[in-house]
């Protein structure tokens, strides 16, 4: 009886329950996915996906609630090599658009598409070659897998007044930057991109679960290497932090500002300039941030294309007295909150754990890797 009673406990114990169920009111179908520009999760294993091409953003049920056994390590040696062998294709035609890390079961999520790899463009990233509809999964740090999306429990919601297909700048046809980040907060999803307003660069809010309700604020920011202000060059990679106190954004821009933006500015309608702290170097462009903790300090990392990656102190942000508004006195230079190179160019980053970041790069003989990596190391 003792033992029946024990493996009723285990049982119980093993079975995921939540006060509040996300999934509730999704439905079951096949999402219409055209594209998957950015991904990010939420709570209860929810992975979001933003679709510039659609303007829409999914929230999908992944099932995913398994917590690890163990300690999951990932190394990752000719990323692009395995999933073109998973999916009989050349390695040269796979494109990694985005990567996740679902923080309940340590497995990471994928955006792939098979397509052109180089561009005509110094400036060009995945999401302006091809879109991505192919969605992998990394299981344990080992196998990998595609995860189908039929018959899956959804949600869904319209990005209002995206740019217009045809709208074009320096790097192409601007549609993929509808959604250039995604992050999840507090019950909100964060949308940076550009919309079909005069000041084209765009931050929304969406709460979840969705409500037919997006609020939309367009941006203004002070970019110290051009000497101007800019309202349509969108943010690039943002995370949600607590400064002072107080909820920010934390955003960096093409070529390269690192802006602090109140959240509480953030309401539908309105027009908001943002505090340039950091002027880190001209012809660069931000790729993904992550925030991690090391001796009780909180950091930031952030990717670059042509720099080496950098890590600046949340306490150096919160308390700058920087807010650069004149044009930086060397193009290429670097002014406002200082921070320190980590000596690797690095493609894409995610949190995998307290103690561990998950980091793409490029190794010298060309090989895409994918590994996590100690932050008492960084």
């Amino acid at each position: 009886m003792k033992k029946i009673i024990n493996l009723i406990a285990l049982l119980l114990l093993s079975v995921v329950t939540y006060a509040t169920d996300f999934t509730e009111h999704f439905i079951t179908g096949t999402p219409k996915i055209t594209a998957m520009s950015q991904l990010t999760f939420g709570p209860q294993g929810i992975l979001f996906v933003g679709d510039s091409k659609s303007s829409k953003l999914f929230a999908i049920a992944t099932n995913d609630l398994d917590k690890p056994s163990g300690e999951v390590k990932v190394n990752v040696r000719d990323l692009e090599g395995k999933i073109a062998a998973m999916l009989g294709a050349k390695k040269e035609d796979i494109l990694v658009h985005d990567i996740v890390v679902n923080p309940i079961s340590k497995n990471v999520y994928l955006a792939v598409s098979r397509g052109r790899t180089k561009g005509d463009s110094y400036w060009k990233l995945p999401n302006d070659l091809e879109d991505a509809t192919i969605l992998l999964r990394l299981k344990n740090g080992k196998d990998f897998e595609e995860v189908s999306l039929k018959n899956v429990k959804y949600s869904q919601i319209s990005i209002p007044n995206p740019i217009d297909f045809e709208k074009k700048d320096f790097k192409g046809k601007q549609r993929p930057d509808v959604i250039t980040d995604l992050a999840y907060a507090n019950g909100t999803v964060y949308v940076a991109g550009l919309s079909n307003e005069e000041f084209a660069s765009t931050f929304r809010k969406v709460p979840f679960p969705f409500k037919d309700k997006v609020t939309a604020t367009t941006l203004e920011i002070f970019h110290g290497a051009h000497g101007k202000y800019e309202t349509k060059s969108p943010i690039r990679a943002f995370i949600p932090y607590k400064l002072n106190g107080k909820d920010h954004i934390l955003a960096a821009y093409l070529c390269t500002p690192l802006v602090t933006i109140p959240e509480d500015k953030l309401k539908n309608g309105k027009h908001v300039r943002g505090k340039t702290i950091a002027e880190l170097g001209a012809g660069n462009m931000p790729l993904d941030m992550v925030v991690f903790n090391k001796n009780g300090k909180d950091y930031i990392l952030m990717a670059n294309t042509t720099r080496n990656a950098m890590k600046i102190a949340i306490d150096d942000i919160a308390n700058t007295k920087a807010n650069i508004t004149t044009r930086t006195k060397v193009r290429y230079g670097t002014e406002g909150v200082k921070y320190v190179s980590f000596p690797r160019v690095l493609q894409q980053l995610a949190k995998f754990d307290d103690k561990h970041i998950l980091m793409v790069a490029r190794l010298p003989n060309g090989s895409l890797t994918m590994v996590t990596q100690p932050t008492k190391w960084l």
